[in-house]
């Protein structure tokens, strides 16, 4: 794990660390205990999230168990750049829902000596990689990789499947309109050559 003690920050370079899984699997609990440590650690500390993910609050990151903390909405990662002035660790919720730039600003942020803690789904409700969480997942010194519950079977769950009817691609919701799968489960809805063909076309 990586040293928290604020001294580190004068001497050690930057670094980026992603925490991805499914719906429901505890992705943005483990943000924010990041980031708390990191306050008690006596760091600059500075939270973003995409403006469209208002579920709970439109000025706070909130956690499914109901854990939250302070953090600034926006509408495209370049906005980070601008607030992130003598900060020492940037946290960034739901990241799968700002696009690609945000790969180059993570970057930046890093090579300027911050920590940088993303939090997001790796696939989307068809099973896909989503957003930028794939090429961060590539540069990132850092992955944890979390899991929910199946709500089929109780085993490890990494898919979050979409029960309402709605086929767009980014739907906010909770448990109204997704639930959690593992990987037989999910695929006992949807074949595997169902996919494949989808691929070939």
């Amino acid at each position: 794990m990586y040293p928290e003690n604020p001294e580190n920050f004068q001497t050690r370079s930057g670094w980026i660390e992603v925490i991805c899984g499914s719906m429901f699997s505890g992705k943005t609990e483990e943000l924010i205990r990041r980031l708390k440590r990191a306050i008690i650690a006596k760091q600059k500390v500075k939270i973003f999230k995409p403006v469209i993910d208002n579920r709970y609050a439109s000025e706070k990151v909130v956690s499914h168990d109901a854990r939250e903390i302070d953090s600034v909405a926006i509408k495209t990662p370049s906005e980070i750049l601008a607030a992130s002035s003598k900060m020492n660790v940037i946290g960034i919720d739901e990241a799968q829902f700002f696009d690609e730039s945000l790969t180059g600003v993570v970057t930046h942020l890093a090579n300027r000596g911050l920590r940088v803690i993303v939090a997001g789904l790796d696939m989307d409700f068809s099973g896909n990689p989503f957003g930028p969480i794939p090429s961060l997942l590539a540069i990132a010194e850092q992955v944890t990789k979390v899991h929910a519950v199946c709500m089929r079977c109780g085993q490890p769950a990494q898919y979050s499947h979409r029960i309402s009817a709605d086929k767009s691609l980014v739907i906010i919701g909770e448990k109204d309109k997704y639930e959690p799968l593992c990987r037989t489960c999910y695929s006992a809805l949807f074949p595997p050559a169902i996919k494949l063909k989808k691929l070939r076309d």
